[in-house]
């Protein structure tokens, strides 16, 4: 097993008297891809934005590679490796393609010439060659969400946080993400997502959390997550647990 990359100790986040996640545990190990499931309002993007540092947990502590990051604002956090995408995303859109991941490429490049050469490397690995000189504001949705995770890579992170970066996306460009995740993988990337396409995640994950009401209901392998009676009850009913028991 892999050493230990992300460490999530008992996070709580209230907004008042709602209870966003309660007591949430788990780890990630290097070079793993985790994927964090469950139905709209469980508070998955609530747990996304207290490990970024977008919002600052009731309780509990967030690890990051050994460092307590709990309290860091969001661009100390990227600037140690861990970088994350929005679920709506954050394109500027009256800058074009290249420039819009020159913005990441420059969280750690010195020069302008250093800053090109990551944003080049980036835009060849997201397949954005062709597009590169576009405004962000003129692209498809697909695109868009292509660009966010490239704006992303280029701040060069050990750890990548992706939000729903398939939603809304047909077949081809779903399998299209699929690769580039593993791909990351590939490349050193740690990678932990959210998503609601479970035929997209399940064969990618090496694991699975669930979260149900802010809360981990269950956490382990897709073939296992697959047949807990919580996680069937909660989020994926007995029509995909009887589909993926027939694949």
């Amino acid at each position: 097993m892999n050493k230990v990359m992300l460490k999530v100790d008992g996070i709580t986040m209230r907004f008042g008297n709602l209870i966003a996640n309660e007591d949430v545990e788990f780890q990630v190990h290097e070079g793993e891809i985790v994927s964090l499931i469950g139905p709209n309002g469980a508070g998955k993007t609530t747990l996304f934005n207290c490990i970024t540092g977008f919002y600052k947990p009731y309780a509990g502590r967030v690890i990051f590679r050994g460092k307590d990051i709990t309290f860091l604002p969001p661009h100390q956090i990227c600037r140690l490796g861990l970088t994350r995408t929005f679920q709506i995303v954050k394109t500027l859109k009256e800058m074009t393609v290249k420039e819009n991941i020159l913005t990441g490429a420059f969280l750690h490049a010195r020069k302008r010439k250093e800053a090109e050469a990551i944003a080049e490397e980036i835009i060849e690995l997201t397949h954005l060659t062709g597009k590169k000189d576009q405004l962000g504001a003129n692209l498809t949705i697909a695109d868009k969400k292509r660009l966010e995770i490239a704006r992303a890579l280029a701040t060069k992170p050990l750890m990548l946080m992706l939000d729903e970066t398939m939603a809304g996306l047909n077949q081809t460009e779903i399998k299209e993400a699929m690769e580039l995740c593993v791909k990351l993988k590939k490349a050193g990337v740690t990678l932990v997502i959210v998503e609601h396409i479970m035929e997209a995640i399940m064969p990618i994950s090496d694991r699975v959390i669930v979260l149900n009401s802010g809360k981990k209901i269950a956490e382990g392998a897709p073939e296992d997550v697959v047949k807990d009676e919580q996680v069937i009850k909660a989020y994926l009913g007995e029509r995909y647990y009887a589909k993926s028991k027939k694949c």
